[in-house]
């Protein structure tokens, strides 16, 4: 902070002068801070997305708009199952899924299947969910070609 003396010409000793503060904030500091951040955030903010790397099937269906309980069943390449992308030990979904609809009774399933998956394989899967009691079941894809069948 500077300070600045009154307008008396008596000088600095005289008793007519009095020591006012001039109170600026420097904000170029603030906005180079600020600035910084930014970049930093827009490059980190990428790299935090995680999760498991799987390819969708293409269809053509419309987009869920609100889903109040979900659970996210993946099936990867390798037959392995995951529930909201955390794996579970073979042979304990169905165990897992009852345990969840206990809580949850109208807990909504989605699927996520590797489109390399043997179409057996999920539905023995979605078999599981059905045994677990759940009858919301439904299957991700993504959108695809305007090709009809």
């Amino acid at each position: 902070m500077a300070f600045s003396t009154g307008g008396s010409s008596s000088g600095p000793g005289s008793r007519y002068s009095t020591p006012t503060t001039l109170a600026e904030i420097n904000v170029t500091p603030l906005v180079d801070v600020m600035l910084v951040l930014l970049i930093v955030f827009m490059i980190s903010a990428p790299l935090m997305q995680q999760g498991v790397e799987i390819n969708l099937p293409k269809a053509e269906a419309g987009a869920l708009t609100e889903v109040p309980d979900q659970l996210v069943l993946t099936v990867n390449k390798g037959r392995e199952v995951l529930i909201n992308d955390k794996a579970i030990v073979k042979g304990t979904l169905r165990k897992r899924l009852e345990a969840i609809a206990a809580v949850k009774p109208n807990v909504e399933v989605f699927i996520r299947a590797d489109a390399g998956v043997n179409y057996g394989f999920v539905a023995q899967v979605m078999a599981e969910v059905k045994q677990a009691k759940i009858n919301h079941v439904g299957l991700v894809t993504v959108p695809g070609d305007d090709e009809r069948i």
